[in-house]
């Protein structure tokens, strides 16, 4: 099943929609290795690549997909297991500039992304589907289990499509 509209911020729909399928669990298994796959295509030297100043280099974007994965995966995590205090918001922004992603190999990075998307699979994998209807609250909104699990997997899709036309097209152009 998809997440309903009703279930999430319209915001996130920019992610969802970039979903295909309607089992979270297949989706993330099935994504994750071409994910993996993709990151290890690139070189330590692309991956320090940034189209414009001031934009991320491929690294800071592939540290900002963990950072917030690990925090979407949490706040599904709190949601499910009953948590009725509202969920802190967090500055991609400031995450970025405090994440030393460039002062890593690119090799850690990829290691460290595989780690954690097995760990998000995991985590899925031990909820039931009876879960995914579950409501919290995240800063101003409300959100439930199952859309913040589709969050995941489309921003990661969102970040990597970004990778695709923002950085290689112009890494191509440059040459």
């Amino acid at each position: 099943m998809r997440p309903d509209p009703a279930t999430y911020p319209a915001y996130f729909n920019n992610y969802i929609k970039l979903v295909n399928g309607d089992n979270i669990v297949s989706i993330i298994e099935t994504q994750s290795p071409k994910s993996i796959k993709f990151y290890q295509s690139l070189t330590e030297e692309q991956s320090t690549y940034r189209y414009a100043d001031g934009k991320w280099t491929i690294k800071e974007i592939l540290q900002h997909v963990i950072d917030a994965e690990r925090i979407f995966t949490y706040r599904a995590l709190a949601i499910a297991r009953g948590e009725k205090s509202p969920l802190a918001s967090f500055d991609e922004g400031l995450y970025a500039r405090n994440s030393r992603a460039n002062n890593r190999s690119w090799k850690s990075l990829v290691e460290e992304f595989t780690a954690m998307r097995a760990s998000t699979v995991a985590f899925i994998k031990s909820i039931s589907e009876k879960d995914y209807d579950t409501f919290g609250q995240v800063n101003e909104y409300k959100i439930a289990v199952l859309a913040m699990l589709f969050v995941i997997a489309g921003h990661e899709l969102h970040h990597i499509r970004i990778i695709r036309e923002r950085y290689f097209d112009v890494m191509i152009d440059e040459k």
